[in-house]
């Protein structure tokens, strides 16, 4: 398995992953790409730039690829050399795994994605999470 930042000029193949797995998600643009590919991506993640930190999005592995350890070895990958903070966005069901990578409950976040949050949780269960780091 390779795990890479994709040049932005390779953006379509994230996007063709992510509608290869029917997934509504996209890469975001101006944001980090970074995949795990074997052959072809496999995974894919998006680390978009905030106030104060990074925002990640659009992490999906194909599901033939699942519980294998790919996302946590492409999250740790990405965040490497990360010295800032990192936030998401999660489902309820996927809060023990990014527990198991380091992030915990985010207590604060910039306004733009507490706005984008309290948004987003008018339609749907989410929980914020963030990394800091050290």
């Amino acid at each position: 398995m390779h795990y890479r930042l994709l040049p932005p000029p390779l953006k379509p193949l994230a996007d063709k992953f992510y509608r290869a797995q029917r997934s509504p998600m996209r890469a975001s643009a101006g944001a980090q790409i970074w995949v795990a590919e074997q052959q072809e991506i496999v995974a894919a993640l998006c680390l978009q730039t905030v106030n104060g930190g990074h925002w990640l999005t659009s992490l999906l592995v194909a599901p033939a690829q699942r519980r294998q350890g790919l996302a946590a070895h492409l999250i740790e990958t990405a965040l490497t050399e990360c010295s800032a903070p990192v936030w998401l966005f999660c489902h309820p069901e996927l809060s023990d795994f990014y527990l198991r990578q380091g992030f915990t409950l985010a207590n604060d976040m910039p306004a733009v994605l507490a706005d984008r949050l309290l948004r987003y949780q008018r339609s749907k269960r989410l929980l914020a999470f963030s990394r800091h780091p050290g």
